[in-house]
């Protein structure tokens, strides 16, 4: 089924956000911080990807599943939407571990 990949991923990102406004962990706590960081992590593995596309270690495989939407040889779309959600979630996992952590402090 086409578009299976990208729907979970989407499904995943909308549910992280979902506890992000709930326990205002990260985009929900702190906006531009929150935007700035997803943005930068993504944009560094983007270029990561595309080094390794170059030097013909990463290459895509065949799937049903993709959409078959590439935005350039062997990046497609499901990857850069992937790692828009990979970076979100680092960050509500760091604002729930700084939570937590903040907690056990003595006071």
């Amino acid at each position: 089924m086409p578009g299976l990949y990208l729907l979970v991923i989407v499904v995943s990102a909308v549910g992280v956000a979902l506890l992000d406004a709930r326990y205002r962990l990260a985009l929900w706590a702190r906006p531009l911080t929150t935007a700035i960081a997803v943005f930068v992590g993504t944009a560094f593995f983007v270029v990561w990807d595309l080094v390794g596309i170059a030097a013909g270690v990463f290459v895509q495989g065949d799937s049903p599943l993709y959409l078959g939407i590439e935005l350039a040889p062997h990046l497609p779309l499901e990857e850069i939407t992937f790692l828009l959600f990979l970076c979100y979630l680092a960050a509500v996992c760091a604002g729930a571990g700084s939570r937590l952590l903040a907690r056990k402090e003595p006071r």
